[in-house]
Parts: structure tokens; sequence; C-alpha cells
């Protein structure tokens, strides 16, 4: 669930920030010669639930998850994780109560499969012993045998195989939130429609507070509890599927399209 501040004529309740994982505060970020990405967005996001955030290119979809880890700050406003600003935050131990899942991956080559999986529990020098046993509980997880796939080099995996692995990696160290970016956009359909199964089943059981981003709101409403629609840099809509799907706005019919044109050849002929 989530919860925005209006900047028209909406009307939404809000919260504090104690009911929230994560939170913006009236926030705005500019990148030259972009100039502004983020125009004043205010959002909570529920303890343990899943929003995906959309939009056109540069929208600041992938602005705003580099705002939550700290890799950006905002201009004006906050960024808040776990109720504290992420200008409070040491950026080390922040980056580290958060996976973060790529488009690309981002899987080490020189490493096994389980050497990648490692690699945050390692940084935060746990024992070897238990390590090795959250690896194998991860790749269990997410449909790789141990056994089978522990030690293998992340080259001899196929594109869905590599992307798995880049989930149980970011998982691995037990983070609270997780950020994916695209995280599903290279794959086939195949593969990817497998993997969204897979997501709903690992987030049933795990109940992480999760921010994706994608451009294909049918994957947004498969994924999601609430989606965020940005324009021009603000926040136009934050609603649960169903209700986004009846909106009217203009603003958010050029996101609706494709799936109107899906329910459209899917519908029975008239006669």
């Amino acid at each position: 669930m989530c919860f925005q501040r209006p900047y028209c004529c909406d009307t939404v309740a809000l919260v504090s920030v104690s009911d929230g994982a994560i939170v913006f505060e009236h926030v705005r970020y500019s990148r030259p010669p972009a100039g502004r990405v983020l125009d004043g967005v205010d959002l909570t996001v529920a303890a343990g639930s899943v929003i995906a955030l959309v939009g056109r290119s540069g929208a600041g979809k992938s602005t705003m998850l580099r705002l939550i880890n700290g890799l950006l700050l905002p201009e004006e406003g906050r960024v808040l994780v776990d109720g504290r600003p992420t200008t409070d935050w040491d950026l080390l131990q922040l980056r580290r109560n958060i996976g973060y899942v790529l488009q690309d991956v981002g899987l080490f080559p020189h490493l096994t499969v389980e050497g990648n999986v490692a690699v945050v529990p390692s940084l935060l020098k746990w024992e070897p012993e238990k390590i090795a046993a959250r690896a194998a509980e991860m790749l269990q997880l997410v449909g790789l045998d141990p056994a089978v796939y522990g030690n293998r080099s992340v080259r001899q995996l196929s594109g869905g195989q590599r992307q798995r692995v880049g989930v149980a990696r970011a998982l691995a160290a037990d983070p609270p939130v997780l950020l994916m970016d695209e995280p599903f956009g290279a794959l086939d359909p195949v593969t990817r429609s497998e993997l969204h199964g897979e997501f709903r089943d690992i987030q049933t059981r795990l109940r992480k507070t999760i921010v994706i981003v994608t451009h294909d709101m049918a994957e947004a409403f498969a994924l999601a509890d609430t989606v965020g629609v940005l324009v021009d840099g603000r926040l136009a809509a934050c609603a649960a599927p169903k209700e986004l799907a009846r909106s009217k706005d203009l603003r958010i019919a050029p996101l609706l399209a494709p799936l109107a044109e899906i329910g459209a050849l899917l519908s029975p002929a008239q006669p």
C-alpha cells in the first residue's frame, strides 16, 4: 500500500512516517542537462508491500530507486528508510539493508554461482558455514539446486538462471527492502512469466518491502499491490491495479492502452 500527498485536486489519506518502510517527503531532484527529474514527490510505501513504479522513459523511476539507497540525495525534501532520512544513515549500512536487482543482473564473472550469492554475507563477515548454508538456501528458494548450480560459472547460465541468481544474491543477507530495476525486462515472455510466478511465491513467504521499476503495465499489475504512475516528475496516481485500471485520467491512459488492446484481442468476437 502507498499513499501520496495531492499536488492538484486529488484527495488521498496521509499516514505518519512510522507507518511506512519507505517515505518520500516532497522530494525534488534535478539532473543536468535534463533539468528537473522529480518535482515534489510524496509517497509512503507500507512495510511488506510491493509497489511498482511505471512511466515513460525519463519519468524518474530509476532516480527514485537511487534516492532510496543513497546513491543520490534529494535537492529538496527527504527520503526516509525505516524512519530515518537517508542523509542520517551510514550509506554502507543503508545499502547492506537494501537488496538491489538490476536488469543486466551484474553478476561477477570471476565468481561461481554460490560465490555471487555469498558476496554480501561475506562482506558482513558471516561465518563460512553460515554463508554456505545461506547461499544454498537462497538458490533453493529461487529454484536452482545448489548441488547442480552452486559451483558453476555464471557464464554457463541462461538469462533466466542469471536473473534467479541475481534475486538470490539480493536476498542473501535478508534485507528488509528490495529494489528491482527492470528485473525481467531482457527475458523472453515465457521465462518472464515463470519468474513472475516465482516472485509472487517468494514474496508470499518473505514479505519484503519491494519497489519495482518497470515499463510494462501488465508486469506491474501482475506483481504489485500498488502501482505508482510517474508523469513529468510527479506522482500522477498511486493505487491498487484494479482501481488504476478504471482511471479516466488522460495522463495515465497511454500506459493503460496496451492492456486494453490485449483485452480486446482476447475478448470473444461479437456476432
